[in-house]
């Protein structure tokens, strides 16, 4: 089955569009892959719980990268975060919230401690804890580098996936909002949807 790296015109729209179409796609981190199956989307403008809305350090990082950038952070001091930034119709991030886990399970679960393929990257801390994503892959550039990519299935056919729009997971500000997208039905998310 063939593949193709999802370049960085994927990541010049806007933040939703790229989360909703993120999904089914296969996170490539080195020796591990995983296919998406839930994330969420921030705007960088109006949205509350966004990085942008409180931290000069995001806007500025929009402002100096391009599309398709990693940007990782530390949340609440426990676990990284790995977002993808959205620069275009609207700029924005979008949060990988969880994988199913593809190449390099074994590898994963000797990271994570765990033995649970189900919780291996169940949402965002794990999966970045299962694939060793950390500070050092901030601004990394995921349009270029096979290693550090997204891919998607090259033939029209095979890339419908089924998504539900949920509320955001964690947050107190702008939590109305339906941004979280999963893959119906996969019980590799962090929480199954509502709707």
């Amino acid at each position: 089955m063939k593949r193709q790296l999802v370049r960085r015109p994927f990541f010049q729209r806007d933040p939703l569009t790229c989360a909703c179409e993120l999904i089914g796609t296969e996170l490539i981190w080195g020796d591990c892959s995983g296919k998406v199956v839930e994330v969420e989307a921030y705007a960088a403008i109006d949205d509350e719980a966004a990085h942008t809305f409180t931290r000069p350090s995001a806007r500025s990082f929009i402002e100096r990268n391009k599309a398709g950038a990693a940007y990782v952070y530390f949340n609440y001091g426990v676990h990284w975060m790995l977002n993808v930034l959205v620069k275009g119709q609207a700029n924005g991030f979008v949060l990988i919230r969880a994988i199913e886990p593809r190449r390099g399970v074994e590898l994963m679960k000797r990271r994570r401690r765990v033995g649970d393929l189900y919780q291996l990257c169940s949402g965002p801390g794990k999966l970045t804890q299962a694939l060793g994503i950390t500070d050092r892959h901030h601004e990394m550039d995921l349009c270029v580098d096979p290693r550090h990519c997204f891919t998607y299935n090259s033939k029209p056919r095979l890339r419908r996936v089924d998504i539900v729009a949920d509320k955001r997971i964690g947050i107190s500000r702008s939590a109305h909002l339906p941004w979280r997208f999963t893959l119906r039905r996969s019980p590799f998310v962090s929480r199954a949807a509502k709707s």
